[in-house]
């Protein structure tokens, strides 16, 4: 017999693994743009990245109460339900990872959850307040990351025009790829407080499950493991995703690099405070496109941005179908 020891061990290696793809896929939001305008060299805007990601892990735990506590009513979670929705999110981000596709990887988290929770307990298992919560951070994120990138690359180029009218372009540049260095900090830092916490969540819950805890509070080790893996991951990177987010989208320049990667860090930061889980690729994304869109909008690969839309909205259901039809499977046998 497979004992809860066993259980939470195997949940922990999946939620770590999780980690650490989410890592690789999520890795372009903070380096992406500043490794396409050559502000920092991949290697250092990895090891930069992966450092603060873990960093961020620290600040608040608010995002994996949501995940833990929010998704599908805790007292319903067993430990192979659990294993089952690691499962299916990892395949669906492993699988858009290695197509280059920029995907939200918390949103595969709770579509893995809600697949194997339906198939294991029906519908009556969802905690439909705590899904209107993450479905409105999951269409206000990237329309507010597209106004922010708008609305600071104007403000940018609004103040060198006034400020500093004769500014050389190669100096220009110059500033804001030193500037960059800073927002890939701030992107990182605000990546790790809200996208470790998927991995939290689900490891405090299992403990919960396996009689190792009695309420939800996240352990300091698993807080540090999280953070390791989702360090390691963003390290290992993903330079096909990067290739998207940076160039495929938008020719992106120092200006709309600072102005997507300041606003996005500001939303997620708020965002995380609040507990409400987002998706860093679609702010970080959404950003790209609208600084591109005030600059030169026939120049936005809106096909990819097309492409990119669609991958959202399949991922929830994507991922519920891998867990639900793996935790069916398993049910039966």
């Amino acid at each position: 017999m497979i004992t809860p020891l066993i259980l939470t061990f195997i949940i922990i290696t999946l939620a770590w693994l999780y980690d650490f793809w989410n890592g690789a896929n999520d890795c372009a939001n903070s380096v992406a743009t500043t490794v396409s305008t050559r502000a920092m060299s991949f290697k250092n805007a990895v090891l930069l990245s992966g450092f603060f990601n873990l960093m961020g892990a620290f600040i608040t735990t608010e995002v994996a109460k949501t995940i833990g506590k929010g998704v599908i009513l805790p007292n319903m979670i067993s430990q192979e339900l659990l294993i089952f929705s690691l499962i299916g999110a990892i395949s669906w981000i492993y699988l858009s990872t290695k197509l280059g596709i920029p995907i939200s990887v918390t949103h595969s988290l709770v579509g893995g959850l809600l697949g194997a929770g339906i198939v294991g307990y029906g519908f009556s298992v969802i905690i439909y307040s705590g899904i209107i919560k993450i479905l409105v951070g999951m269409i206000l994120a990237p329309v507010l990351g597209f106004l922010g990138g708008a609305i600071l690359i104007l403000i940018l180029v609004w103040t060198i025009k006034i400020f500093s009218p004769n500014i050389a372009a190669f100096k220009l540049n110059q500033k804001f790829r030193f500037g960059q260095i800073f927002t890939t900090i701030a992107v990182a830092i605000t990546h790790g407080m809200n996208d470790t916490q998927n991995a939290m969540g689900v490891i405090t819950i299992s403990l919960i499950a396996g009689g190792f805890l009695s309420e939800f509070n996240v352990p300091l080790w698993v807080i540090l493991g999280s953070g390791i893996f989702m360090c390691l991951g963003t390290i290992y990177g993903g330079q096909r995703i990067i290739k998207t987010v940076g160039r495929k989208i938008y020719k992106v320049k120092p200006v709309h690099g600072i102005s997507a990667e300041l606003s996005s860090s500001i939303l997620i930061f708020a965002c995380s405070i609040f507990g409400i889980p987002v998706s860093t690729t679609q702010v970080t994304t959404a950003g790209v496109t609208g600084t591109g869109t005030v600059e030169r909008k026939q120049m936005v690969k809106w096909r990819e941005i097309i492409k990119i839309f669609f991958t959202w909205i399949f991922t929830i259901p994507g991922a519920a179908l891998i867990s639900g039809s793996l935790f069916f499977l398993f049910s039966v046998l």
